[in-house]
């Protein structure tokens, strides 16, 4: 039960009505319908290339969306509002960082992997150094999405249960059976395509938020304002010092190392990027997400100040009406929005939108990491079996998410610690890639000693001892109508836990990086035997 009482989710009253019931199952009906649709035409699946890359001749649009979809989890829509109510806007200087790293993405690395060809990334490792790190990175790549998606279905239903009273167990049947379902059947084309609609309804539940907070609190720029009278709209720090947990310099280039680890060399989008025909369509396509995203990532931040504007003088976790931030927008739906028909049902399909194509990227993306990287390397499989192996592991992935969400509550510890593992991966994984690419000294031994050896540096950084906790900024009772006290949190000096475990959380990829690239030069220096 440990990680459905850090998120805090009770059992309520249902607030849905036939509105948002009916939003939540035209969500579901329609993405089956997809995935029906491109199972039974053009090519029918019959193919790899098609079930896969879908006959690699997509237009920008839906890959371009598709991108950003796929970064976007219900993790990241729930935890960025919060975020910025709590601490304040400053983190929406991040989205500089994914301007200046979609030209690196573009220009450095996509057309190393889009003039190979291949459909696991993983393979290039293995041209560039030695099936040994292939296969290390692919089980990396691989243990890291399996344990993230268990924790990107259950979260959601955790939000189903606390606005509707549906229990999370059926929702969490729901919802994986049917992105199962679509992802399997339909391929490539079927994740495409629903990530399209999943993404409007992302947009619809995030906007839904900004417009009724305006209309709640007067206007648009009287959420600014009181924000900026709340300390919400600080962004003046500028120091460098890794033990702050936002500043410029922490979130710009923290940011970086995260998109190239997401936009750069992770299977998942780079599958993607493969599924057009040419190169420059394939850059086109980042461009176009890295818009796409910003919006979305500056909306959903906005959000967090349209419910601080409406709560500034009764929060609702001071005053125990929940107790973990994350579920602050889902609160403020129930609370807020639910006596206008449809809002409700919009806001939480737009949650399990995110989580539905977070959750079918991965398994297509495992599947041909599976075919590729596992089976092709033991045994040549005949090309008329190929596509139903390759379904056969979707589904698999598929199941495997289900049934990590079903015990998700009896393994909160695990799965909470997956989330760091997923962050914890990806910087080490870039700097493989990145020595692979634009350097000659590196060997496969100095490589996987680095990865290895990395990975460990910073799963310490992140696990070995107690972090200092993070201030919230002045938080206030005073309007809450009800005899509430504002509990004063004790005061901690940050200077008595260690050094390591005070650094930020957005250096941490960048600290991988700068360990993995001098290092993997020493280890290529020193002699074998």
């Amino acid at each position: 039960m440990l990680l459905y009482k850090l998120l805090g989710f009770e059992m309520v009253q249902s607030v849905f009505g036939v509105w948002d019931y009916a939003i939540m199952a035209a969500t579901m009906v329609v993405s089956i319908a997809i995935g029906l649709y491109f199972r039974f035409s053009g090519g029918k699946q019959a193919t790899n290339e098609e079930y896969l890359l879908a006959d690699r001749n997509m237009s920008i649009l839906p890959v371009a969306v598709s991108l950003m979809a796929s970064f976007m989890s219900a993790i990241t829509l729930l935890g960025v509002s919060a975020e910025n109510y709590y601490y304040g806007m400053q983190f929406v200087v991040i989205n500089i960082s994914y301007g200046v790293a979609t030209p690196i993405a573009s220009r450095l690395y996509l057309p190393v992997f889009f003039g190979l060809q291949k459909t696991s990334t993983y393979e290039y490792l293995e041209m560039r150094f030695g099936p040994h790190i292939r296969m290390l990175a692919s089980l990396t790549y691989t243990l890291q999405m399996v344990l993230y998606n268990g924790i990107v279905l259950y979260a959601p239903a955790i939000v189903l249960e606390a606005v509707t009273g549906l229990d999370r167990l059926i929702s969490i049947l729901v919802v994986g059976l049917v992105c199962t379902f679509y992802s399997t059947l339909g391929g490539m084309k079927a994740v495409l395509f629903t990530d399209l609609l999943q993404s409007a309804l992302m947009f619809g539940a995030v906007f839904s938020v900004v417009v009724f907070a305006s209309i709640q609190v007067g206007s648009f720029g009287q959420i600014f304002a009181i924000a900026r009278e709340g300390g919400r709209l600080d962004f003046s720090n500028f120091s460098v010092d890794p033990t702050e947990r936002h500043t410029w310099w922490s979130l710009i280039i923290g940011g970086l190392v995260t998109y190239l680890s997401l936009y750069a060399v992770n299977h998942t989008q780079v599958q993607r990027l493969q599924t057009v025909n040419t190169l420059e369509r394939s850059q086109k396509c980042l461009w176009w997400s890295w818009p796409v995203l910003s919006v979305l990532s500056v909306v959903t931040c906005i959000s967090g100040l349209g419910i601080y504007a409406v709560y500034k003088d009764c929060d609702p976790f001071v005053s125990h009406s929940i107790s973990a931030i994350d579920q602050l927008m889902p609160y403020y739906v129930v609370d807020a929005m639910k006596e206008v028909p449809g809002l409700a049902g919009l806001f939480v399909a737009g949650i399990f939108s995110a989580s539905l194509s977070t959750i079918s990227a991965s398994c297509n993306a495992l599947a041909a990491v599976t075919l590729h990287d596992y089976v092709g390397r033991w045994c040549k499989v005949p090309a008329s079996y190929a596509p139903w192996l390759t379904k056969l592991a979707a589904c698999g992935y598929g199941l495997v998410f289900l049934a990590l969400a079903f015990i998700a509550e009896y393994l909160g510890g695990v799965l909470q610690a997956a989330l760091t593992i997923f962050g914890a991966v990806g910087g080490p994984l870039l700097g493989v890639f990145t020595l692979g690419m634009f350097t000659t000294f590196a060997n496969e031994r100095a490589v996987s000693v680095a990865l290895l050896s990395g990975m460990a540096t910073t799963l310490w950084i992140s696990f070995g001892g107690p972090r200092p906790p993070v201030t919230k900024l002045p938080l206030s009772v005073e309007g809450c109508g009800f005899n509430v006290t504002l509990a004063t949190a004790a005061v901690t000096n940050p200077s008595d836990y260690f050094y390591l475990y005070r650094i930020s959380y957005m250096w941490t990829s960048p600290v991988r990086i700068v360990f993995i690239l001098p290092s993997s030069s020493g280890f290529a220096r020193v002699p074998v035997g």
